[in-house]
C-alpha cells in the first residue's frame, strides 16, 4: 500500500524489517527446542542467540541470485551467525516460517484494527445518544418517508460496528495458527511435540492437519471480515456524503482551517474524506475476491496464493486500519445542522405525515381503502401545487366530519414518530429520554 494511506503502527508490522525480524523469531524459537531435545549443542544455540540478524540490503542482494527469498533471507543470517548457522531451518520448509510469521502479523494487525474499530464503534454510540431526539426526516428510496432519530441512524450503525468486532475477533482467532510439519504436512523431520511447543511460545495454535502450508480458509475468512468492515464503513460515509448535498444540507464531515476545497471554485466544501473512504471500500472487496480464489490449490500446494496473498492481506489491512482512522476524524467533526434537518422535514408541506392521517382515519371508522384513496388525492395536489398538505385535508368534508381540528393537529407532531425510540436504547443498556409530544402540531 502508499505510503498516503499507511498509518505508522500498521506500516510497521508489514514493513520488510518487520517481516524479516518475525522469520527470525520463528527460526530462533525452533532452534531453542532442537537444543532442549538435544539436537544442536548449547554453545551452537548460544552462538545464534547472540548472532543471528539480517541486512535487508544482503537479503536483496542474495534474492536476486538464488530467486528465493526465504534462502536468501536464510544466507544473510548466515553471514553473521557464521558455522553455527548449519542448525538453522534445520528440518523446515520454507512455510514453515512464512505462514507461521504471517500468522503473527495478521493476528498482531488484526489487534490494532480491533482497537481502532471499537473506537468507533464508540464515537457512534455518543453520537446516537446525543441525538437520541434529534428529528430528521426518514428516507427511503431517496424520498421522504417518516420522521425518525438522528441518534437511531447512529445506533444503526453502532450496532453493525459491534457485529464486525465479532467478525475480526472470530476471524483473528482462525488466523492465530502456525505449521511446523514440514514439506508435506507429514512431520518427517521435525515432530508434532516440537511444533505445538514453539507456536506456543510464539502465542500461536498448532493447525491440526496441515500441508506445507495453512490452509487458505482460514486468510480468506479474514479478508473477507475485512470487506465486511470496509463496507460498514462505505455506508455510512456514503450517508454523510448524501446529507452533505447542498440541496440536503443536514450533516457535513469536518473542514479544517485552510483547508481548500476546490483548485477552481472557493466556495467548494467537498465530502472528499467520506469519498476517500467509499472509494478504497472497492479496494478491499477485491482483496476479498483475491483471498476466495486463494483457497484451492495443487495438491500439497502451489505458488498461485504467494503472490496474491503478498500484496491482498497486508494492503487490506492497512486499508481498513485507515479508513477506520479516516471515519474516526469525521466522527469527531462531524457537523450536525439541526435546524436545517427541521427545515427538511417541513419542505414537502406536512406529507412526511400521511400515513399517520390515513391510519387516524381508518380508527376512525373509514375503510383503510378509502382513506387511503383520500389521503393520496390530497397529497398528490399538496404536492403538485405546492400547497399545505394539512390545509388540504382540512377542508375535505369526510375528514372533518370524522375528525377533530386537534386531532388531525396530532397526526402532524414529529415526536409522535420517537415514541418508542427508547425502546431499542434500552437493547444496548442506554436509557435517553424524549420530548413530550408537541400536541399543538407546531
Amino acid at each position: 500500500m502508499i505510503a498516503r494511506y499507511t498509518l505508522p503502527a500498521m506500516g510497521a508490522i508489514w514493513s520488510d524489517a518487520g517481516r524479516y525480524g518475525r522469520w527470525l523469531r520463528v527460526e530462533i524459537e525452533v532452534c531453542r527446542e532442537l537444543a532442549r531435545r538435544g539436537r544442536i549443542p548449547a554453545p551452537a544455540l548460544r552462538t545464534i542467540e547472540k548472532r543471528a540478524g539480517f541486512s535487508i540490503k544482503r537479503i536483496e542482494f542474495h534474492e536476486t541470485k538464488l530467486q528465493h527469498d526465504v534462502l536468501a533471507f536464510i544466507a544473510s543470517v548466515r553471514e553473521r551467525v557464521g558455522p553455527a548457522a548449519r542448525f538453522i531451518h534445520m528440518g523446515l520448509t520454507s512455510y514453515d516460517v512464512v505462514d507461521t510469521a504471517l500468522a503473527l502479523a495478521m493476528r498482531d494487525a488484526s489487534l490494532l484494527i480491533s482497537g481502532a474499530l471499537k473506537d468507533y464503534s464508540g464515537r457512534l454510540e455518543r453520537l446516537a445518544v446525543r441525538h437520541a431526539a434529534t428529528v430528521v426526516a426518514g428516507r427511503t428510496h431517496g424520498v421522504h418517508a417518516e420522521p425518525t432519530s438522528l441518534g437511531l441512524k447512529f445506533l444503526l450503525h453502532h450496532a453493525e460496528a459491534e457485529r464486525n468486532v465479532i467478525r475480526l475477533e472470530r476471524a483473528r482467532e482462525a488466523v492465530s495458527y502456525g505449521k511446523i510439519s514440514g514439506a508435506v504436512g507429514n512431520y518427517a523431520h521435525v515432530p508434532p511435540s516440537l511444533e505445538r511447543r514453539v507456536l506456543s511460545r510464539l502465542g500461536l495454535k498448532a493447525a491440526p492437519v496441515s500441508t506445507q502450508i495453512l490452509q487458505r480458509d482460514r486468510h480468506a475468512e479474514l479478508l473477507c471480515a475485512l470487506a465486511i468492515t470496509a463496507g460498514s464503513l462505505e455506508k455510512l460515509a456514503l450517508e454523510i456524503r448524501n446529507q452533505q448535498r447542498t440541496e440536503i444540507g443536514e450533516l457535513e464531515e469536518p473542514f479544517g482551517k485552510g483547508q481548500r476545497g476546490s483548485s477552481a471554485m472557493p466556495h467548494k466544501r467537498n465530502p472528499v474524506l467520506c469519498e476517500r473512504v467509499c472509494g478504497l471500500a472497492r479496494i478491499v472487496r477485491g482483496y476479498a475476491s483475491a483471498g476466495l480464489e486463494n483457497m484451492a490449490l495443487w495438491h500439497e500446494r502451489d505458488l498461485t496464493n504467494s503472490s496474491a496473498e503478498r500484496v491482498a492481506i497486508p494492503d487490506a489491512m492497512i486499508t481498513v486500519d485507515y479508513m477506520l482512522h479516516l471515519m474516526n476524524r469525521v466522527l469527531d467533526g462531524l457537523v450536525v445542522n439541526v435546524k436545517r434537518m427541521r427545515e427538511n422535514l417541513e419542505k414537502s408541506g406536512g406529507l412526511i405525515y400521511s400515513q399517520r392521517v390515513m391510519l387516524a382515519l381508518v380508527r376512525a371508522g373509514m375503510t383503510r381503502e378509502k382513506a387511503y384513496t383520500i389521503v393520496q388525492g390530497h397529497a398528490m395536489r399538496a404536492f403538485s401545487e405546492g400547497r399545505f398538505f394539512r390545509g388540504e385535508l382540512e377542508g375535505n368534508p369526510a375528514v372533518s366530519r370524522l375528525m377533530k381540528p386537534g386531532d388531525l393537529a396530532d397526526c402532524f407532531d414529529p415526536y409522535y414518530y420517537l415514541r418508542h425510540v427508547p425502546v431499542v436504547y434500552r437493547r444496548f443498556g442506554r436509557k435517553v429520554g424524549l420530548p413530550r409530544p408537541d400536541r399543538t402540531g407546531k
